[in-house]
């Protein structure tokens, strides 16, 4: 008898093949024979009552893909070849259906992505967040000038500032507690740190960004502050030097950043 433990992960594991390309009965059709190791088409059926016609016609499209082999016996036979292979050849299946992609949409898209974005954009989600923040450091040429709190602070971001440090951008953090700022430091040396006007991790604020004075983006958190995995964020971005959203955050970090220079 099949626990449910086991249960849920054959629900599961079906759910990652359809989403790797399998049809419902491939996919089915795969597990089945993973629990057997080898069985003719009524062996397959048995199991959770997969048609027998569909049996046949998942288990050619299986052998083709390389997942299992066929006897051509009477009746015929169908034996899985082992669990490390098929992943392997998934990875390999989803990374060429990845860079084919990639391929398709250089060929449709612009040559370049439109600076000028007139009007605010909205993105909602903690890594959505995350992906454009990093987005936008990548493209940083001159400046980064970045408040946030230490939970949005990730590895991920980190690196992107340390890569952009190693180009030439000069680049501005507040926000961070005392016993990140060491940490920072150490990890990107050239970046400078200066003081906000309030306590930044007391308000419910996350991030304002502005790089090279054409891309702003500003991100409020939402949810329990006490568990980092149920707090909620949600960014509006604006990019260009006329955008309205830009000219606010630059005149903002512009008047914040003179007041850190030497007289």
């Amino acid at each position: 008898m099949v626990d449910f433990e086991e249960e849920q992960a054959e629900a599961e594991a079906l759910d990652r093949l359809q989403d790797l390309g399998l049809s419902t009965y491939e996919a089915q059709t795969l597990i089945n024979l993973l629990r057997l190791g080898t069985g003719t088409a009524r062996d397959i059926t048995r199991i959770n009552g997969v048609p027998r016609t569909r049996v046949y016609e998942s288990a050619e499209r299986l052998y083709e893909l390389g997942f299992i082999d066929i006897q051509h016996t009477t009746p015929r036979k169908f034996t899985v070849i082992s669990e490390e292979t098929i992943i392997r050849l998934l990875n390999v299946k989803r990374e060429n259906t990845i860079t084919k992609l990639a391929e398709c949409l250089e060929e449709i898209g612009p040559v370049q992505p439109q600076r000028e974005q007139f009007g605010v954009w909205t993105v909602t989600g903690r890594e959505a967040v995350s992906s454009r923040v990093n987005g936008f450091i990548a493209d940083a040429d001159k400046q980064i000038v970045y408040m946030t709190v230490d939970e949005l602070l990730t590895d991920d971001h980190l690196d992107a500032l340390e890569v952009a440090a190693d180009r030439g951008v000069d680049i501005y953090l507040a926000g961070i507690s005392e016993k990140v700022k060491d940490r920072i430091r150490e990890k990107v040396p050239s970046i400078e740190l200066f003081d906000t006007l309030w306590k930044w991790e007391e308000t419910p604020a996350g991030s304002l960004l502005i790089t090279d004075e054409e891309t702003a983006l500003v991100s409020a958190l939402a949810g329990d502050s006490s568990t980092t995995d149920e707090i909620e964020e949600t960014a509006i971005w604006g990019a260009g030097e006329r955008n309205s959203l830009v000219v606010v955050m630059r005149a903002i970090f512009t008047w914040r950043l003179n007041r850190n220079q030497p007289s």
